[in-house]
Parts: structure tokens; C-alpha cells; sequence
């Protein structure tokens, strides 16, 4: 591959990251409810499960379950549905306020899982990245799949960069935020809203 195409590629993700969505709205809020550490987990956790998604565009997955409407349902309801089931947890918790300490351990681990499972039952997701991916491939150098997975692994390393930016600048934000108690105890509130908004949104996405 070369390098003009490499760092192309590079800023297309970069500007593609930046732009408001739902990886980076949820780790702001994450960052800003538990703490940087939380975002910067978060964020991992998020990153881990794109890997699925390169090997499924670089192999050919993607593109089956694209042509497969049953099996593009299936991904899709059910990450609406774990989201949903996320929104309706955070909105149980509405009257409880967020403390400014740090997450345990714990915590941290079911954020890590959190982040994998919302990036890998988001079948928008596989779709992305099979049109992205394929546009900076050389096929004249032959290995497209591993050309692939090259490009795969720039995306998510610039993706934990600025992730882990957005989290530092959310602890910033977080500090501001409970200093002023009506403001905090509505952190719960504005969490579930973001499941419920990512969640509906994967429910009613089209391919």
C-alpha cells in the first residue's frame, strides 16, 4: 500500500470519528458520569469489538449478512434490544445521583463488556466499514483481505486516540457538573436517554 493512500485513509477516519455519533456521544457520557478512566475503558471495550467487524468486512461476512435480510434482522434487533434493556436500567436509576468518585474494578469490567457488545450488534457498523474499507484497497498489490485489516487497525488506533482525548476533556466537564447537585442527579436520565436514542436508531436503520 502506499503511503498518499495510508494517510488519505487516515484523515477520512479521523474526520469520520469526530463527527458527532454514537461511539463518541458514549463515551462523553460515560467519561462525565464515571470518570476518565471509564471513557478511556469505554472506549477500549468499544475498539475491541470494531476487530469483529474488520475480520467480517475483510472475509466476506459482511457482505453475506448485508444480502441476508434475516440475518441483518436478527443483528440489528438485537442490539437494539440490548440497548433499550441498558436505557431501562439508567432510567430505574434516575432518582439515585451519581457520586464523583471512581468506578471499582467491577465497574470497569462491565463497561469493557458494555463497549464490545454495543459495537458488535451494530450491524450500521459491518456496513460501514465494508464501504469504507474497500475504497483504499490497491488491488494491484494483491492481499486485499489483509490490506483490509491493515486499514482496519489504523481506524481503531486513531479511534482510541481520539476517544481517549474526548474522555480527558469530559473529566474536565464532569467536575463542572457536580459542583451543581440539579445538575448531576440528571446524569442517569441523560445516560438512559442515550441508550434509548442509539437503540431506536439501530432498530429503525435501513441497509
Amino acid at each position: 500500500m502506499e503511503w498518499a493512500s495510508l494517510l488519505s485513509f487516515l484523515g477520512v477516519a479521523v474526520l469520520l470519528t469526530l463527527m458527532p455519533g454514537p461511539d463518541n456521544l458514549y463515551v462523553l457520557t460515560q467519561s462525565i458520569a464515571r470518570g476518565k478512566k471509564a471513557g478511556i475503558i469505554t472506549t477500549l471495550g468499544l475498539c475491541t469489538g470494531l476487530f469483529a467487524h474488520i475480520s467480517a468486512a475483510a472475509l466476506g461476512i459482511s457482505a453475506i449478512v448485508y444480502q441476508s435480510a434475516a440475518a441483518f434482522a436478527v443483528v440489528k434487533y438485537a442490539g437494539a434490544a440490548y440497548l433499550l434493556y441498558l436505557a431501562y436500567k439508567a432510567f430505574r436509576q434516575k432518582q439515585s445521583p451519581l457520586a464523583l468518585g471512581t468506578a471499582d474494578e467491577l465497574a470497569y469490567a462491565s463497561l469493557y463488556k458494555k463497549g464490545i457488545f454495543m459495537s458488535m450488534l451494530n450491524p450500521k457498523v459491518s456496513l460501514f466499514f465494508l464501504a469504507l474499507l474497500p475504497q483504499f484497497v490497491n488491488e494491484s498489490s494483491g492481499y486485499a483481505s489483509l490490506q483490509m485489516i491493515a486499514l482496519g487497525l489504523i481506524f481503531v488506533l486513531q479511534a482510541i486516540v481520539i476517544f481517549t482525548l474526548i474522555s480527558m476533556f469530559a473529566d474536565v466537564l464532569r467536575r463542572f457538573i457536580f459542583k451543581r447537585p440539579r445538575l448531576s442527579s440528571k446524569l442517569n436520565i441523560v445516560e438512559g436517554s442515550v441508550f434509548g436514542l442509539i437503540g431506536l436508531s439501530i432498530a429503525f436503520s435501513r441497509k
